[in-house]
C-alpha cells in the first residue's frame, strides 16, 4: 500500500521542524541536521508548527529518557498527522528489532546514519515506502560519522563534536551500546569546522564528544594537539573543554594546557561518587584519592580554576556510610558546580540487575543534601572571585536596576552583567 504521507513535493520545497532530547552532543547533531536540511532547500520552522517533515533526535540515557523519546515521537505525529516523521539517535539505536511503525514514525536513523538524512527522506518519497529503517549494529561502527555545523547564529558560543562512542562500560550506562566504540574525527577536519565557525562570528568553541578523553586513541592523534590546532585560529577568543575523565589530567597535560591562553580554566571532571566501594560497583577506573590528585594538579597549575562535576546518589548498594563518605569527599574538594543525579535504572545495564536497589525516598533525601551542598559551594566559589579582573565575552542584552547592558561569562564561567552600549561577542575586562 502506498504511503499516505506527503509525497507530492520535492524535498527542496518542503518545511521541517526538529526537536532534540538529551545531551549537548545530541544538540550539536540536531543543529547539524538542521543545517543539512537548509542546504537541501528545506525551510526550517519551529517545532509544533505545521511541517512536512519532523525530526526527533532521541535520547536513551535512562528509562525516563526512553519514555520522553516515545512521547515526543507520538506528539510529532499528533501535531502533523500527514508529515514524514523521522526518529533518530540513541533510543532508536538501543531498541532491537524495533520498526518505524512500532513508534509511529516513518524513518528510523541510527547513530551513524544521521548524515544520510536527506538521502533517506528522498528515498522514502521516491519509492513511496511505508517505512524506512537505517540502523547499523553499533558493534560494526568503525568510522567517525562526519556531521558539521557552521552556519551563522545569534550566539557567541558553538560546540564542535570531535569524538563519538565510548569504551568504558560503566555499570549504570547504556551509551557504549547506543553509540558504539570510540571513533575520532581528524584534527584537520575539526579545525576546519572551527575556522568556519570563527568566520560565522562565533567567539568561543566548546570541544565536545561522548568520551572526550578518548579522542585520538583510534587514529594516533591526541587531545592536546587538537586543542593547540583550534587555539591557533585567530577569530576564536576562548576554548572550553567538554566533560573529562580524571585519567587525562596529568602534570604534563595541565602544564602544556596552561600555556594556551585561550583555554578556559574551567574543567568538568566526571566523578559520580566519592566512595571507593561505590566507584568499584560503578566500574569507574579510578579511586577517590586518584581523583583528588587530579584536582590538586589543576589547582597547582591554575589560579583558582573552576572545577565542576557530576555525582550520582542512591546507586545500588550505597549504604548510609558510603553516602556520607561521598558527601564528605565532594565537600572537601569544593567544586564550583556539582550536577546531582538520583540513580535511575536503565534496562540493559549491569546496575539494573544489581540487588539492593535504593528506595526513591532515600535517593530524594540524599539528593537534597547534595544539592544544598552544591549551592553553598557555588556561592563560596563565586565570592572567592569577587574583586578579581576577568574578561567577559558579551552575549545577550539585559537590564539591571534600570541600567541597560549585556550579560556574558568569564573564562571561569562566572556570569556577569556589563552596563553600557556594547556589541555581542565583544570581550570586555571587568572587575567582578
Amino acid at each position: 500500500m502506498e504511503s499516505t504521507k506527503i509525497i507530492d513535493k520535492k524535498i527542496g520545497k518542503m518545511t521541517a521542524s526538529l526537536h532534540n532530547l538529551g545531551c549537548k552532543v545530541n544538540q550539536y547533531e540536531t543543529d547539524a541536521l538542521g543545517q543539512m536540511l537548509k542546504e537541501a532547500g528545506v525551510t526550517i520552522v519551529d517545532f509544533g508548527q505545521k511541517a512536512d517533515i519532523t525530526i526527533i533526535n532521541t535520547c536513551s540515557v535512562t528509562n525516563t529518557a526512553d519514555q520522553k523519546s516515545r512521547q515526543m515521537i507520538s506528539r510529532a505525529r499528533r501535531l502533523n498527522p500527514e508529515c514524514i516523521v523521522v526518529a533518530a539517535g540513541c533510543y532508536v539505536q538501543t531498541k532491537e528489532n524495533i520498526t518505524p511503525g512500532d513508534l509511529g514514525a516513518d524513518i528510523l536513523l541510527g547513530n551513524n546514519e544521521k548524515s544520510k538524512l536527506v538521502d533517506c527522506i528522498e528515498e522514502f518519497i521516491e519509492k513511496r515506502e511505508n517505512q524506512l529503517h537505517r540502523v547499523e549494529d553499533t558493534n560494526e561502527l568503525t568510522e567517525y560519522e562526519k556531521l558539521e555545523f557552521s552556519e551563522e547564529s545569534s550566539h557567541t558560543r558553538a560546540f564542535v563534536k570531535v569524538e563519538d562512542g565510548c569504551n568504558a562500560f560503566c555499570s549504570y550506562c547504556i551509551i557504549p551500546y547506543a553509540r558504539g566504540r570510540v571513533r575520532s574525527r581528524t584534527i584537520e577536519d575539526a579545525t576546519n569546522e572551527a575556522l568556519k565557525l570563527a568566520d560565522a562570528g562565533y567567539k568561543e568553541i566548546v570541544i565536545s564528544g561522548i568520551h572526550l578523553p578518548s579522542f585520538g586513541m583510534d587514529t594516533g592523534e591526541n587531545l592536546l594537539d587538537l586543542i593547540k590546532s583550534i587555539h591557533s585560529i585567530e577569530g576564536i577568543k576562548r576554548i572550553r573543554l567538554g566533560s573529562l575523565e580524571p585519567r587525562v589530567i596529568t602534570k604534563e597535560f595541565a602544564t602544556e594546557l596552561s600555556k594556551l591562553t585561550k583555554v578556559a580554566p574551567h574543567f568538568h571532571l566526571s566523578l559520580q561518587s566519592g566512595c571507593n566501594e561505590t566507584l568499584k560497583r560503578m566500574n569507574r577506573k579510578y579511586s577517590a584519592a586518584e581523583y583528588k590528585e587530579k584536582c590538586d594538579i589543576l589547582r597547582e597549575v591554575y589560579d583558582n580554576p573552576a572545577l565542576t562535576t557530576d555525582v550520582i546518589c542512591g546507586f545500588p548498594g550505597e549504604t548510609d556510610d558510603e553516602f556520607e563518605e561521598c558527601y564528605n569527599f565532594v565537600k572537601d574538594i569544593g567544586f564550583y558546580e556539582m550536577h546531582v543525579f538520583k540513580y535511575s535504572r536503565r534496562h540493559g545495564t549491569v546496575a539494573d540487575r544489581m540487588k539492593e536497589q535504593i528506595t526513591e525516598a532515600v535517593k530524594t533525601a540524599r539528593s537534597k543534601r547534595l544539592i544544598e551542598l552544591s549551592e553553598k559551594m557555588s556561592s563560596d566559589y563565586i565570592l572567592s572571585m569577587k574583586g578579581k579582573k576577568a574578561n567577559i565575552i558579551l552575549e545577550d542584552e539585559a537590564e539591571e536596576n534600570g541600567v541597560r547592558g549585556r550579560v556574558g561569562f568569564s573564562a571561569h564561567y562566572i556570569k556577569a552583567f556589563v552596563p553600557g552600549e556594547h556589541e555581542q561577542g565583544e570581550m570586555i575586562e571587568v572587575e567582578l
